[in-house]
């Protein structure tokens, strides 16, 4: 049984998605492709529904058409998905001694993130050693946060190519997420060159009240930032001058061995 399938159906489970899904499933199980007549056949959906489906997917290049078949076969927005998500769990394998090692060092919460247009996805996370003030932090693997108010979101903006960045943040609201959140793009910007210069960002209380980060960005072998590692506590505990005299170093080393492992 797929290990997808497990899972009890959502209740808001929008029923287009749920046919893209099946065509998928199905156009990826014949090495020849499958048309539309089989297609609508086999999930028992109308023709047109199958047909409008599969010219979404194909505009997106989930599907291809054979130009002499005209069968449907997977394309290569798939293979793209796939090699990304290897990379970010070959990723993870690589990270985590340097992680957990950083979680011993300092006390605090470690997490592994990787940019998503203007958004940081969380891939991997370590709690605290210890919480004894009961402190429970938002992050979690799988989570997202606007790049612009988080540490790791800051450090891997500035990693980017000015055109690149300029895009992203076009695109973006920088909503406001507490009193020290920076929410006008000119100054961010500025923010990002310091960010770049010094090689680390800094969370002061930007995306949670009562919450301190410094992150480092993690290189591959052609010099990418591709991720980010950071550290994250309560600010009566990671003060900025912990931040700068400790945090900073075990943090920006953790990220160096973590490239260098990459092939930076």
């Amino acid at each position: 049984m797929d290990q997808n399938r497990l899972q009890a159906k959502p209740a808001n489970l929008i029923q287009t998605i749920e046919r893209m899904d099946a065509i998928l499933e199905a156009v990826g199980r014949d090495p020849h492709g499958a048309s539309i007549k089989d297609l609508s056949a086999a999930l028992a959906l109308p023709k047109g529904t199958v047909h409008r489906i599969l010219s979404s997917l194909s505009y997106f290049g989930y599907v291809r058409q054979h130009p002499e078949t005209k069968n449907y076969g997977l394309g290569l927005k798939v293979m793209e998905l796939g090699s990304r998500l290897g990379s970010q769990l070959d990723l993870r394998r690589i990270a985590a001694p340097f992680i957990r090692t950083l979680v011993d060092k300092t006390g605090e919460a470690a997490h592994l993130v990787v940019l998503d247009g203007g958004d940081v996805v969380y891939i991997d996370k370590i709690e605290a050693r210890e919480n004894s003030v009961g402190l429970v932090m938002a992050s979690r693997v799988g989570s997202r946060n606007p790049a612009h108010c988080c540490a790791v979101g800051k450090v891997l903006l500035a990693g980017l190519p000015e055109g690149d960045l300029d895009a992203i943040l076009g695109a973006m609201e920088l909503a406001r997420r507490t009193a020290n959140t920076i929410t006008d793009p000119v100054r961010l910007k500025e923010h990002l060159r310091t960010v770049r210069e010094q090689g680390y960002a800094v969370d002061d209380e930007e995306n949670e009240r009562g919450i301190r980060c410094l992150a480092a960005p993690i290189f591959d072998g052609k010099g990418r930032a591709v991720a980010a590692v950071s550290i994250s506590g309560p600010s009566f505990r990671v003060t900025k001058k912990v931040v700068l005299e400790s945090v900073r170093k075990e943090v920006t080393k953790a990220a160096a061995e973590i490239s260098r492992q990459l092939g930076f």
